[in-house]
């Protein structure tokens, strides 16, 4: 295979503002590999670092800032070109990888020598962790650390997996986001005690049905929820939430949240939801969640990734006095990536998962295509370097 010179990138330089620059093309040191992108998708961290929103990890103890300029995209996946030194590798399963194959790459690589490392915490506890198209810069070579490429170089450490042969790439995108779903696998470990969420039948409200939450819809479906409740703030997303397993769908839009309170309570005896999921990514939301839940109920935090700010909420009526949960869920986990690709390779016959992906964008079009993943006529919009 001919490799070029120079590679194309779409580069956020400062919030608001891409350049499409060229690189060198880096050959891949020991341990690392060297992908050709096909497809690379927008997220809601990537919107709320567009729009200047780049704290992150605050939790943490070590708090960070998004360290421009960045060539984010780290929902990817891509074909192998190149492995440094000897040439064998293998993906996260086992399974032996070369050149020519497909993969989903983690966005996130470990230190693997902290306290939480070492406790086998989730990656986004690591002191250490670097995440790609998100908290590498693309200042200093090799560059290509973010999927809005035309290649991506893949440090040693890196969780890879490799693609079914019968997933198709725009569904294999979504690989992340419902890696990040493995949220309502937890809640189902919670609910070996009695009274806790998340049984069999149970309730589950979805509050944002953009991407992610219509992932949280499927795998909720999958593992056996009741009735699945969609909100969102635009009909063409719950249309799409309906064909995705949601029962009910309500339009945040045209309803007050008290009104979405006495709706929900309606639709649950009464009670208000078993399992709340917040896909929204505003704080807001979060308050309403809790709002929303049943005596007892869980909430599921996914949203809040990005530092958005700050909510009140009462101590006593949220939280004691409910005796609700909180499961934060801060992203994916490394061995969710294997059985989120077959269960969506199983499941595309009962599933409209060939519609996800709603728009694609060439590098030069970036602007555009960031334009549009915040419209509401869009569910996944993703970039293709090579359009």
């Amino acid at each position: 295979m001919q490799f070029p010179q120079a590679v194309l990138a779409a580069t956020l330089v400062e919030p608001g503002h891409y350049e499409i620059r060229e690189y060198p093309l880096p050959h891949p040191a020991a341990g690392c590999l060297l992908l050709r992108m096909e497809l690379s998708g927008i997220c809601g961290t990537d919107k709320h670092t567009y729009q200047g929103y780049v704290g992150q990890y605050g939790g943490s103890g070590v708090p960070r800032q998004v360290p421009f300029p960045i060539i984010q995209g780290h929902e990817n996946v891509g074909t192998i070109v190149a492995i440094g030194e000897d040439g064998n590798c293998t993906d996260f399963e086992g399974v032996d990888l070369q050149v020519g194959d497909r993969v989903v790459v983690a966005p996130n690589v470990s230190c693997r020598a902290c306290y939480y490392c070492r406790h086998d915490f989730p990656y986004y506890c690591c002191e250490k962790t670097v995440d790609y198209g998100n908290n590498i810069s693309a200042k200093d070579p090799p560059h290509l650390f973010g999927g809005w490429s035309q290649y991506l170089y893949v440090l040693p450490g890196s969780v890879l997996v490799k693609v079914p042969e019968q997933l198709p790439s725009e569904i294999a995108v979504l690989a992340e986001l419902m890696a990040v779903t493995v949220g309502l696998d937890r809640a189902k470990q919670i609910s070996a005690f009695p009274s806790e969420s998340f049984r069999f039948d149970d309730s589950v409200v979805v509050l944002g049905a953009g991407p992610l939450g219509m992932c949280f819809i499927m795998k909720a479906r999958m593992l056996g929820a009741g009735t699945i409740i969609a909100v969102d703030l635009g009909e063409y997303r719950l249309d799409f939430a309906r064909k995705l397993g949601a029962d009910h769908a309500i339009n945040a839009a045209r309803t007050s949240e008290d009104e979405r309170l006495g709706m929900i309570r309606d639709l649950t005896h009464g009670r208000g939801a078993d399992v709340v999921i917040e896909c929204v990514g505003v704080p807001h939301a979060v308050r309403e969640g809790l709002e929303l839940l049943r005596l007892g109920g869980l909430l599921v935090e996914a949203g809040n990734f990005s530092d958005m700010g700050e909510i009140s909420i009462s101590p006593h009526r949220h939280l004691c006095a409910k005796n609700v949960r909180i499961l934060g869920i801060g992203g994916e986990e490394p061995a969710a990536y294997g059985p989120s690709m077959r269960q969506m390779a199983r499941y595309m016959q009962n599933y409209p998962l060939r519609e996800f992906v709603t728009h694609r964008f060439g590098l030069k079009q970036v602007e555009a295509a960031m334009q549009k993943s915040m419209a509401g006529d869009s569910i996944k919009v993703v970039i293709d370097p090579w359009s």
